[in-house]
């Protein structure tokens, strides 16, 4: 009987319950060959490649592959705080008062609080945080002219200038690092890729021609304003922030995106 059913396998499919052997006969995977059998180390997925080996702008300007494990989900951009490793929860203790990133930023320089930014205030914010008489009566001039618009109620200008924190978002320019995202809030990889590009002489702070590096890495094609907008930014902030060896640290440039840094040279001028 037993010699009967083995020479009967050959000319039917078996079924054995063996668990690596219930293959439908004839019907071999893609990968059931000898090789893929014995292999113990996976490929490497070239999915998660971040360099292109004929696009050396990707290695000039490197990503940081590891931070997901330093901060939890930093693809999704937080709406009230300004997150990097360092910091997962933000700035500790301090109340975002419902305002996005982008929002909180901005409302330094309403001085009294009515969420409506004037000229007069923005020239009063750029004072506190240290800038001169000339970048700030110019500043303010410039900055509420280019926002009013965009961030206005209706359809008629006006001639006072002022800027609705409500609205923000809709004067976010182009040519930036995208830390702001189109709804003003903060993407904690876009952060991130500041430093990781552009950060050669030190992996936490920028120098000068870092910043300059970062600006021109940064320009969108004909977008003039942009280019214009986020020079006067960096520069400005550089101007009132940089440490005294001349470097633009990690921490204070995310103080600046929620505006925290602002708070903090206004008290520094003030004890001083």
């Amino acid at each position: 009987m037993t010699l009967q059913l083995v020479s009967s396998l050959p000319t039917r499919c078996s079924r054995l319950a063996v668990p690596h052997l219930r293959r439908p006969c004839g019907k071999v995977g893609p990968r059931a060959s000898m090789s893929s059998s014995f292999s113990s180390v996976p490929a490497e997925d070239a999915s998660m490649e971040t360099v292109a080996p004929h696009a050396p702008v990707t290695r000039e300007r490197r990503l940081n592959p590891s931070l997901q494990e330093q901060l939890p989900k930093p693809y999704l951009a937080r709406a009230l705080e300004a997150v990097d490793p360092s910091h997962p929860q933000g700035t500790r203790g301090r109340d975002p008062r419902g305002l996005t990133v982008l929002q909180q930023h901005a409302a330094f320089f309403d001085r009294n609080g009515d969420g409506i930014i004037y000229p007069w205030e923005t020239f009063q914010g750029l004072r506190a945080i240290g800038c001169g008489l000339p970048v700030s009566f110019f500043g303010s001039i410039l900055i509420n002219l280019l926002l009013t618009f965009p961030t206005q109620q209706g359809w008629l200008p006006s001639p006072l200038l002022p800027i609705h924190i409500k609205n923000i978002h809709k004067g976010k320019h182009g040519s930036d690092s995208e830390s702001y995202d189109t709804e003003g809030r903060f993407d904690p990889s876009k952060f991130d890729a500041i430093f990781s590009k552009y950060g050669r002489t030190h992996p936490d702070a920028l120098t000068l021609g870092e910043v300059f590096s970062m600006l021109k890495g940064n320009r969108n094609i004909y977008d003039f304003v942009g280019w214009v907008s986020a020079a006067g930014e960096w520069l400005l902030l550089y101007s009132v922030a940089k440490d005294k060896d001349g470097l633009l640290q990690r921490e204070t440039v995310r103080g600046a995106f929620d505006g925290s840094l602002f708070e903090r040279l206004q008290e520094n001028k003030k004890s001083s």
